[in-house]
């Protein structure tokens, strides 16, 4: 499969799906049922059709049966809706006659022509409920004018009946919304442009809202989309998180630190799209935000006061180590790092042949950065999450692109030998035997327990639950050895322990975060002359502010719409667009 396209539906799946949605309501099976019962009794309905052979009975006096007429697509009169027919009708017994359907024709041909001006759908569209809800199941409990009420009593104790940014916290408490969608609601409103928002303004944008969006996750995505779209793009989240970095408790350290705010913004949406984006599309549909936690940390941020407890995406230490770990690689503070730069990340832990495989474009977005040979710090927080939690759904999709050299979706012997040949010449050099290909093989087939014989596919990886310890095989010397140190049995011991136990992301970051604070502490390697009272925090952000300053700052990440990822034809729902 050629690299460069973005992954697409398959559409026969998308119809059986919905075919069988429809044909599980109780009302289709009623229907079928009945249409059944007419099929094998054909004669009664012959008769009150008068479809048989003999003549009918004059107009006027069929004109009883006929009422209410429905005329399918033909001009023809169908049986009424109670009989809920199929649009073109049931098989009948063979006859003897002339063709039925033209006696009708000729009989009611005035009839049919008036009934064209307003046609009538079929019977039995009439009869199937709706099942596909984009933008939430509508509620019919929901009073608009209730809430649209509560509303304007709010904005009765702001002068003029005009909100600014600081009243935003009681108007979202008056929607029934959490705290932090109040940036969303000010700038939907158009306060962005002129300082306040008035009531007659906010209360139309959000009674459109409210009857055209029936849950959470459409609002959401209505509140930061751009007009005329239905998802969510990485600059859309700006202005929502540069409100979350202004007022939330747990960042009021950063404030007078200015010049890092794009810096974790910019961290929070690549962990936002990673997570949540499952498609790698690079636009975020409501489907995709319904099926996310992202939803509910929101949420956590007004109940939570310690932002590092927000893992998932908010916490400002993940941040902290993310960045550093970029902060040490970029050595001439360019922002963009390349591969000898990435080569030296944990000590040269991971091959030169997966280092090439990370610049070819096969997981970084943007061709004017490939054709340079750099990648910038948003593809380096998707790299370094993924190579500290290889269990994830994102990182083995992550690696598996990596691997998967000719792109036909599957990982041959050949591929496999070709990433495990540098591994060999580096465990030489370190001295240490290396296991041959053959045996090594027989192990992550074991391992692996793949469906299809000579080939792993993405869906096999994904039902393994120690996809961590295949991948380091192939090219993570480091991690290689340490997993051949513990048993194959201690190792499942670890992945199948029961709990809310910490990923390999929390722990990596944690361990991290704590090395760099206490290397803060004893003045190593950050050392800048500041007096050793400062928090590890606060040497960490003067000794970064300095050089960092010179810089224009504020730059919106890079758009995940320009992926250029090529599709992978396995069967695995998880990357299924929605």
């Amino acid at each position: 499969m050629p690299p460069g396209k973005v992954l697409q539906p398959v559409l026969k799946m998308k119809v059986d799906e919905l075919f069988l949605c429809w044909l599980s309501e109780s009302s289709t099976q009623t229907m079928l049922q009945d249409c059944l019962q007419r099929i094998k009794m054909p004669g009664r309905t012959e008769t009150d059709g008068g479809d048989a052979g003999q003549p009918g009975p004059p107009l006027a006096a069929a004109a009883p049966v006929c009422k209410p007429a429905v005329f399918d697509s033909l001009g023809a009169p169908s049986p009424a809706p109670a009989s809920t027919a199929l649009p073109l009708g049931a098989a009948a017994s063979p006859r003897t006659g002339p063709p039925v359907r033209g006696t009708r024709r000729s009989a009611g041909t005035r009839v049919v022509q008036t009934k064209k001006e307003e046609p009538l759908p079929p019977a039995t569209s009439q009869s199937i409920p709706t099942f596909y809800f984009p933008r939430g199941r509508p509620k019919d409990m929901v009073n608009i004018d209730a809430v649209i009420t509560k509303i304007e009593q709010t904005f009765t104790q702001f002068p003029h009946e005009r909100a600014r940014m600081e009243d935003m916290g009681r108007v979202a408490k008056a929607c029934g919304c959490p705290l932090y969608w109040k940036g969303p609601l000010f700038c939907s409103a158009g306060g962005e442009r002129t300082g306040s928002v008035s009531v007659h303004k906010f209360v139309a944008m959000w009674r459109k809202i409210l009857q055209n969006c029936h849950d959470d996750a459409a609002k959401f995505v209505h509140l930061l989309m751009n007009p005329g779209c239905n998802y969510l793009v990485q600059e859309d989240f700006i202005p929502f998180l540069q409100d979350v970095v202004n007022t939330h408790p747990g960042l009021a350290f950063l404030k007078e630190a200015s010049e890092f705010h794009s810096r974790y913004i910019t961290t929070v949406i690549q962990r936002v799209f990673y997570t949540v984006n499952r498609s790698w599309s690079g636009r975020i549909t409501c489907a995709e935000l319904r099926r996310s936690t992202f939803l509910q940390n929101v949420a956590l941020l007004e109940e939570e006061a310690d932002i590092n407890q927000l893992t998932e995406y908010f916490s400002y230490e993940h941040f902290y180590v993310i960045y550093c770990k970029f902060w040490e690689l970029d050595t001439d503070h360019d922002l963009l790092i390349d591969s000898q730069d990435l080569a030296r990340h944990n000590d040269h832990a991971i091959s030169t042949k997966m280092i090439e495989r990370i610049f070819s474009g096969a997981v970084t977005r943007g061709r004017k950065v490939q054709k340079e040979g750099k990648i910038s710090y948003a593809d380096f927080v998707w790299f370094l999450i993924s190579e500290e939690d290889k269990k994830t759904p994102t990182s083995i999709e992550y690696w598996f692109r990596c691997m998967d050299l000719d792109g036909d979706g599957a990982l041959s012997m050949f591929e496999l030998e070709y990433f495990y040949e540098e591994q060999c010449r580096r465990l030489d050099s370190m001295a240490i035997e290396a296991l041959p290909f053959e045996d090594c093989l027989c192990q992550m087939l074991d391992l692996v327990k793949p469906q299809n014989e000579g080939k792993i596919t993405l869906h096999d990886l994904k039902k393994c639950k120690l996809a961590n310890v295949f991948f380091d095989t192939f090219f993570n010397i480091e991690k290689y050895l340490d997993h051949e140190q513990k048993e194959q049995v201690s190792l499942l011991r670890e992945s199948e322990s029961e709990g809310p136990e910490l990923s390999d992301w929390e722990k990596y970051a944690a361990e991290e975060y704590d090395i760099l604070v206490a290397e803060e502490a004893v003045g190593e390697p950050w050392e800048d002359g500041y007096e050793a009272e400062l928090s590890p925090v606060d040497q960490k952000l003067s000794s970064l502010r300095s050089p960092l300053a010179q810089r224009p700052f504020f730059e919106a990440p890079s758009s995940l719409g320009t992926v250029e990822l090529y599709e992978y034809a396995c069967e695995d729902e998880d990357l299924q667009p929605s």
